[in-house]
């Protein structure tokens, strides 16, 4: 992974974006509207003052700060950091971004991923699967149903890393073999709730927050509309009528993505959000079949899934990305005789190899 973009054009232009990104008061919407108005951001930097003030839209402080040196600087300073902590810098317009966002009226000028994102066209092979943080057996149990099938249908699963619905999403599609993609409100390097930093490490995490940034409040909501935008549909497992949940399928339908719900039990305020989205037309969903018969996907591709034991199971799904000893007893919870002993015989029957240092799969 690297922090560079493919040519020297494409570098100036994403590291262009990443000044605009630390310039005071220009939000995305802001930053795309210069992009347009000059034909790039390396020449809305390079604008005289006069022609910046005929941009709609920005105040006079704000005209004022863009080209400064400080914004520049950061800029700068943050390439370097993603580039030493193995991130990779994705720019608007730029290759490598997911056209799945430009769904949003506001996608992020930058994006920090780290791990492996896969192509995330307009309609991307992906379903976002959120619930509340307090879920009851029935909707964990039900959750991890929904992401492994859906995982071994070749389909991305995405969600916020949060615990509860989100956790056991994650975790049961990297189990089955798929890849999950964890959209956060904070930095890719800082993991929030700290118990997820294992589980993290299985996921693709995707940030529009710069390097060292911490969870707030109202990251979360920003959060939700990525969820929504990098999936061709939403389910919603258990949530209350104000939750996170719901924000994310009022986003997922803006985008004009599917929105599904799972029934729960009458009475219980952990169902509400589904039932009230059940009674504006959500698809009522139990299954993963449910949801691939609805997106048009029962013919997809399978992950294929080789038949073992437990624990070498465990280290196997764990192995969607390179990964260390350290990782890997991080990911899965084994001791390192346990550990030692798995990858040992998943590299006997030719699953597994070791290339400096990280194992990996054949």
């Amino acid at each position: 992974m690297t922090a560079l973009a493919d040519s020297a054009a494409a570098q100036a232009e994403l590291l262009a974006l990443l000044t605009l990104r630390f310039t005071p008061a220009l939000g995305p919407r802001r930053t795309e509207s210069l992009r347009r108005h000059f034909g790039s951001a390396e020449a809305a930097l390079a604008a005289p003052l006069t022609a910046l003030r005929a941009v709609p839209g920005l105040e006079a402080k704000t005209v004022a700060a863009i080209g400064t040196p400080k914004p520049r600087e950061q800029a700068e300073a943050e390439w370097r950091k993603a580039q030493a902590g193995g991130v990779t810098l994705l720019g608007r317009g730029l290759p490598g971004y997911p056209e799945a966002l430009e769904a949003l009226g506001d996608p992020p000028a930058v994006l920090w991923v780290f791990g492996d994102l896969p192509d995330l066209p307009a309609v991307p092979r992906a379903v976002g699967i959120v619930g509340t943080r307090g879920a009851s057996p029935h909707a964990l149990a039900l959750t991890r149903d929904l992401a492994a099938d859906l995982a071994r249908a070749g389909v991305v699963v995405v969600s916020g890393l949060a615990r509860g619905i989100d956790t056991e999403a994650h975790r049961a599609a990297v189990d089955a073999g798929g890849l999950s993609i964890g959209v956060l409100g904070s930095a890719v390097n800082h993991i929030y709730p700290g118990e997820n930093t294992g589980l993290a490490r299985r996921l693709t995490l995707v940030s529009e927050y710069p390097l060292g940034t911490g969870p707030a409040q109202h990251h979360f909501p920003a959060r939700n509309r990525l969820i929504a935008a990098l999936s061709a549909g939403v389910v919603v497992v258990e949530g209350e009528l104000k939750s996170g949940s719901l924000i994310t399928a009022t986003h997922a339908l803006e985008c004009g993505r599917t929105v599904f719900a799972v029934p729960g039990r009458a009475g219980d305020p952990r169902a509400a959000g589904p039932h009230r989205l059940l009674r504006e037309g959500a698809v009522l969903t139990e299954t993963a079949a449910d949801m691939l018969a609805e997106l048009g996907w029962e013919e997809g591709p399978a992950v294929p899934a080789p038949d073992l034991p437990p624990e070498q199971a465990r280290v196997y799904a764990a192995l969607n990305a390179p990964a260390t000893l350290d990782d890997l007893r991080g990911a899965t919870g084994l001791g390192l005789a346990e550990l030692q002993t798995a990858l040992v015989m998943l590299h006997l029957m030719g699953l597994t190899e070791e290339v400096g240092g990280r194992w990996t799969r054949r």
